[in-house]
């Protein structure tokens, strides 16, 4: 049950001091009464869907969450219902083991989805007298979001040309363009080859003689 929503920020919220109740007219100290009540409002006239609800434990051996909801758009009141029963904080309420832990309490474990919330009261149990008084700490709640629609193979093969489109090199030449230029150079070389002489010219002949010096020369 441990754990934070660590990449939401906590609603904007009042949690008012813990009231413990009596059972008689008579005021009874925490040890006594074995009950109290902490309620979390959220401002005035604003509610909130709920994903999550997060505490230290101080001393409390259970806890049951009880949500006002106000449903908009409707001239019904609002109306509180329980959304959580005794959720157990302490394996043992005379013993220390979960005293001072985290906890978390998500809507999946809730049995009443807890959406169009404008207040939550807790409300605390410590059957056992060793502990003088008992309560929570660091009380925040944190918004639900709906989580974004998978993609259809339609949607996926959209952004892939999509991308394509957006990734195609800019300033390309016109292929035609270049198919042409490619044509007339190539007429230009066979043309340059057709021109070229086909006669050898000797080493040492002199109109279409030898001369005998040239010769013994060498």
């Amino acid at each position: 049950m441990s754990g934070r929503c660590d990449q939401q920020r906590a609603l904007t919220c009042t949690v008012k001091p813990a009231l413990y109740l009596n059972m008689g007219e008579r005021p009874c100290d925490a040890a006594q009464s074995g009950v109290c009540v902490v309620d979390v409002t959220l401002p005035f006239g604003k509610t909130a869907d709920i994903e999550e609800i997060t505490f230290q434990n101080d001393y409390t051996a259970s806890v049951t969450v009880r949500l006002l909801r106000r449903r908009p758009g409707h001239e019904a009141p609002a109306q509180w219902c329980t959304a959580l029963r005794d959720l157990s904080l302490m394996d043992n309420p005379h013993s220390e083991g979960g005293s001072q832990d985290y906890y978390s309490i998500h809507r999946s474990q809730m049995r009443a989805e807890p959406d169009d919330v404008a207040s939550v009261r807790l409300i605390l149990k410590q059957p056992s007298s060793a502990w003088l008084s008992f309560s929570l700490k660091n009380i925040e709640m944190f918004p639900h979001t709906e989580p974004e629609p998978e993609k259809e193979v339609c949607d996926w093969l959209s952004d892939l040309t999509l991308d394509d489109h957006l990734t195609q090199p800019q300033d390309v030449p016109d292929p035609h363009t270049v198919s042409s230029s490619l044509q007339q150079m190539w007429a230009l070389t066979e043309v340059m080859q057709s021109d070229q002489t086909t006669a050898s010219v000797g080493r040492f002949d002199v109109d279409g003689c030898y001369d005998v010096d040239l010769i013994s020369l060498t």
